[in-house]
């Protein structure tokens, strides 16, 4: 059984992945509305019926916008941890809490949480594993710094969505004041072009098939350019720069070659 990968909305203005298989699927974060999900999804041929929860990586707004509504209209339970649900403020009609390392199953699919540098609460990246073939998907965006966790679960990954959000250069020459830079750049804000780059030529396993370049900055980074930076290096791994303004094609992602 393949998974069936991809990215509705990656960026500032909203994020939202979908990982799923023929029976089921899951929302990571959905910080673009209801409506505009349920769009996209549409789009891509994919329903929502199929999905059977969310899970949020942390309360930032970009990753949360849409849960409220959509989580009411599908009866849809949201895994959160307790620190990120009081720092978001949602009221929310059914929560779950995950904890790091515990795996949550949904059918044939199996959720494991682990902590990432972030400047929010309770900040958690996903491994998401199809238990009927072993086809592991990574969800890790909004990271400070590539740690240890990090390293360790994207080489399992047979696909993931690696956050690229800046480039040095015009992040240091750009228009943000300096506050802000520190802020993205500070070891709690964002992985650049160039970390991402590095975790992926030093830890990149020979299976994985998909990487979705994620959550890039609308004014310190450019998509021709980072993609170009990865695909000097993809080795047979398809790069794709995930959109800020559209969803990307879904992408089938499997163990067999």
């Amino acid at each position: 059984m393949s998974l069936f990968i991809t990215s509705l909305n990656s960026g500032s203005n909203g994020n939202c992945y979908y990982i799923g298989n023929q029976e089921e699927a899951i929302l990571v974060d959905a910080g673009i509305s209801c409506r505009e999900t349920e769009r996209r999804m549409a789009r891509l041929g994919l329903t929502m019926q199929k999905v059977k929860a969310i899970f949020v990586s942390h309360e930032h707004i970009d990753h949360i916008r849409g849960i409220p509504v959509l989580s009411k209209k599908y009866r849809l339970p949201v895994y959160i941890t307790d620190g990120t649900l009081s720092y978001s403020r949602m009221q929310l009609q059914q929560t779950l809490a995950f904890r790091a390392f515990e795996p949550v199953v949904i059918g044939q699919l199996k959720i494991t949480a682990f902590p990432k540098h972030h400047d929010a609460s309770d900040p958690h990246s996903f491994l998401v594993t199809c238990n009927h073939t072993d086809t592991r998907i990574g969800v890790f965006t909004d990271i400070g710094i590539p740690c240890d966790q990090l390293t360790s679960h994207f080489r399992q990954c047979h696909a993931a969505f690696l956050e690229t959000n800046y480039d040095e250069t015009m992040l240091e020459q750009g228009r943000y004041p300096y506050f802000l830079k520190n802020r993205i750049r500070g070891g709690k804000g964002h992985l650049s072009n160039t970390q991402a780059l590095e975790l992926f030529k030093a830890h990149r396993p020979p299976f994985m098939s998909h990487l979705l370049l994620s959550h890039l900055s609308k004014d310190n980074n450019s998509p021709e350019l980072v993609h170009e930076m990865f695909a000097q290096h993809a080795n047979g791994t398809e790069i794709v720069v995930a959109s800020r303004f559209a969803e990307t094609p879904v992408y089938k992602v499997s163990t067999l070659k």
